[in-house]
């Protein structure tokens, strides 16, 4: 069984992290993760019973596949700290901004890495990830590491200079699903429901809607017109959508966030 370290287990590596222990790809013994504070290194261990450490080094020298899950503005600190360490090991990025050819200025252009954008519902065994290898990853090996993102939802192998709309379209997305839930539930709760009915309602429409996409693999908006019946309730909130300039505001949204996501690449 290969082993797998975590430099930084924030959300988005403690995310990672969970749904690999839930889908029981890796058992606790071959997990490391690292962090700097007692606290961190306490609720890792509390959270998730993986072999813990404040050594970066450490992790390298246990691991064989190396998740770096700091933030953005340390990474290259903690490139330089364990370039000397990397030999055959693969590094996984999962930071939106630092790009395979800045990883490979610091530790070497002979050195495996894969980059990757994954999204916290990984950690629910529902995560969408991006993988983008550099040139020096097999086929084997990315085969590998497709499996480990594909326990935790689904994967797709894709060109880097696509990483900005991934970023837009399900790295963040997450974040613009919740809001949409939470203002549903908003609706419902004005009409009388309780708070907590209300949010099991809306996420539940949210995630069938969701696997209605995937299953049926038909276009999104022949689905919505199976709901919209002639003069219905249906048709008739989606007219006020349309009014409110929806589907204007959400494309605005991503057009935003990937401007951002390009700007933290230069």
């Amino acid at each position: 069984m290969k082993k797998i370290g975590f430099i930084g287990a924030g959300n988005m590596g403690g995310a990672i992290l969970g749904g690999i222990l839930n889908s029981r790809i890796i058992d606790n013994d071959h997990i490391i993760a690292s962090a700097k504070s007692d606290r961190t290194i306490e609720k890792i261990k509390r959270d998730y019973n993986v072999n813990v450490t404040k050594d970066s080094k450490e992790v390298v020298e246990f691991s064989d596949i190396i998740v770096i899950g700091v933030k953005p503005e340390i990474y290259d600190e903690i490139l330089e700290e364990i370039k000397d360490l990397i030999y055959d090991k693969i590094i996984i990025t999962i930071a939106a901004g630092k790009t395979i050819e800045a990883m490979e200025k610091i530790i070497g252009d002979d050195k495996k890495i894969v980059r990757t954008m994954p999204n916290t519902p990984s950690l629910v065994g529902e995560g969408m990830t991006s993988l983008s290898p550099n040139k020096n990853i097999s086929e084997e090996e990315l085969s590998f590491i497709k499996s480990i993102f594909d326990s935790l939802g689904k994967s797709e192998v894709l060109k880097e200079d696509l990483i900005h709309a991934v970023i837009g379209a399900s790295g963040s997305s997450t974040a613009y699903a919740f809001m949409f839930i939470e203002a549903i539930a908003d609706g419902a709760v004005r009409a009388g429901m309780p708070r907590d009915k209300a949010y099991t309602f809306a996420a539940q429409g949210v995630l069938g809607a969701a696997k209605m996409v995937l299953d049926t693999e038909k276009h999104p908006g022949e689905l919505k017109d199976m709901v919209c019946s002639p003069g219905g309730t249906t048709i008739e909130a989606v007219k006020v959508l349309e009014e409110e300039k929806f589907r204007g505001a959400v494309l605005k949204a991503i057009d935003s966030c990937i401007k951002k996501s390009i700007e933290m690449s230069k």
